[in-house]
């Protein structure tokens, strides 16, 4: 049977998740971890591409709705949840297999105006719906924050340890990988391992190489990723770590898939 997934998404897809994406909530007594929706569909936008997935939404169904109070001044408002079923479909008949994942989700919606709360409640079904589909592909959709001990996530810069980052080639543009050092970093973080001289040499030829309007979006792209200032001019010398490397190496083979 012929893999639906090519070298590189099978690589994105068992890449530990970056701790910097996860958010957290109060939930009763205890904190919860979890992946924003727009973070979810950004990644797979990264992994499969703007034209290699769809959702669909199967069914949706109002379970509640009642009236109650609001608000710390106890106004008369509503509270209605809604639960969905989504199906994300990744591929299609021109590539070698679509895979099918379905989710369930639940939503609330509080607010004094009836409409608005049946609204809200409807997005967070489908949303959380999505999430839940997009989970079991991995990884990058969450499915590392199912391990209570979080073991595939990465650790951020102040943890002792973190798990290995997997790697690819993206063929016709590949960025060759500069070797690890013998004693880790101080943080332990691999993402924050320096980058060989050589190595960013590379990267900055391969990038100048790119059309003009790639190229910009790349820049901006960049700058949004690791909060480069406006004022700095350039980025160049901000490329100079590991993870800078990992991130360009999947723009460009996003870049490439969309050529």
């Amino acid at each position: 049977m012929t893999c639906a997934f090519s070298t590189e998404q099978i690589a994105s897809l068992s890449a530990p998740l970056d701790r910097a994406k996860v958010r957290q909530r109060e939930q009763g007594r205890s904190k919860v971890s979890y992946l924003e929706g727009w973070q979810v569909i950004a990644e797979a936008n990264r992994i499969f591409g703007f034209d290699g997935w769809q959702r669909e939404t199967i069914e949706v169904r109002c379970v509640s709705q009642a009236e109650r109070t609001i608000g710390r001044d106890q106004r008369p408002g509503w509270g209605v949840t809604y639960t969905a079923r989504v199906r994300v479909t990744v591929g299609g008949p021109t590539s070698a297999a679509a895979v099918i994942r379905e989710g369930c989700g639940a939503g609330h919606g509080i607010d004094a105006d009836l409409g608005q709360a049946h609204e809200s409640a409807l997005k967070e079904a489908e949303t959380d719906a999505m999430k839940r589909a997009l989970m079991t592909f991995g990884n990058p959709f969450g499915l590392a924050l199912y391990d209570k001990q979080q073991r595939e996530v990465t650790q951020s810069a102040g943890e002792s340890s973190a798990p290995r980052t997997a790697s690819a080639s993206n063929g016709s543009r590949s960025i060759h990988r500069s070797p690890s050092p013998a004693t880790p970093s101080a943080s332990d973080d691999p993402g924050l391992t320096p980058l060989d001289p050589a190595v960013i040499r590379q990267i900055l030829d391969t990038l100048r190489g790119l059309p003009r309007p790639v190229l910009e979006g790349f820049t901006k792209a960049f700058r949004k990723r690791f909060q480069v200032p406006e004022e700095a001019t350039s980025i160049a010398d901000r490329i100079c770590q590991r993870r800078h490397h990992d991130w360009i190496e999947a723009f460009l083979v996003q870049h490439e898939a969309a050529a």
